[in-house]
């Protein structure tokens, strides 16, 4: 097994809905938001976490192998493969070469921790867009985040109840995007890759994805420079 390459893809990532990634805050503050987004501590800019990136495709794409039953909702590890047949086998292997697997005990297959090898992904934190948010601050009437109001409607009543707010960073942000991809033995995990990101347009990300939140698209994804929205476009789920 050698290390033959490491690669990036790049682009943008660009919000056609209000994205809510919460910051985990459990302070009140008056005035303030019942839901505040995750922000950099130093610039106080919204950003999306690597790891909500991570997690999220790993997710889909072990939905769509259709492994998480066997897993129970856990994610996908090595002691989970001796029970995979038929075509799950090479899809859970692909996973775990992709977003790798935790060490599970003595009894898990060393044959096969070897043969993955190591987490091929790295996901980075994707901060805004300098250009966008320039363009929102030469504009003194935007904001870099909006304050969402919700509230839950009394069937038979018809009256609003429980009113909160939420915020979001508004539709029509623009995030820096990069990704990490280790090569093993000039293996070639491309197509994956874009169905990962696929799904991940189709989905959404963040919370609250069934009131629409979280919808995204990527723009400019290149990979080493070279253009992958045509082959993006084109992969099927």
């Amino acid at each position: 097994m050698q290390l033959t390459n490491i690669t990036d893809i790049n682009g943008r990532i660009e919000l056609v809905s209000g994205l809510h990634i919460g910051s985990g805050n459990t302070e009140m503050h008056i005035g303030g938001t019942d839901n505040p987004v995750i922000k950099n501590p130093v610039t106080n800019e919204p950003y999306i976490p690597g790891s909500s990136l991570k997690g999220k495709m790993r997710s889909l794409l072990e939905w769509r192998a259709g492994v998480v039953g066997i897993t129970e909702g856990k994610p996908l590890g090595f002691k989970h493969m001796s029970k995979l047949d038929g075509a799950m086998v090479d899809q859970g292997r692909r996973i775990l070469r992709l977003f790798g697997g935790a060490p599970e005990g003595a009894d898990q297959d060393s044959r096969l921790v070897t043969e993955i090898g190591p987490t091929r992904l790295a996901f980075w934190d994707c901060a805004l867009d300098p250009a966008w948010v320039k363009e929102m601050k030469d504009d003194k009437s935007l904001l870099l985040t909006e304050t969402k109001m919700e509230n839950m409607i009394d069937r038979i009543r018809g009256v609003a109840e429980h009113p909160r707010n939420t915020e979001r960073v508004p539709a029509g942000a623009r995030f820096e995007f990069r990704l990490t991809v280790k090569v093993i033995d000039d293996e070639d995990l491309l197509a994956d890759i874009l169905r990962g990101l696929r799904l991940l347009e189709l989905t959404g990300l963040g919370g609250s994805g069934s009131r629409g939140y979280g919808k995204l698209k990527f723009t400019g994804l290149t990979r080493d420079g070279a253009s992958l929205m045509d082959a993006l476009a084109a992969t099927e789920i």
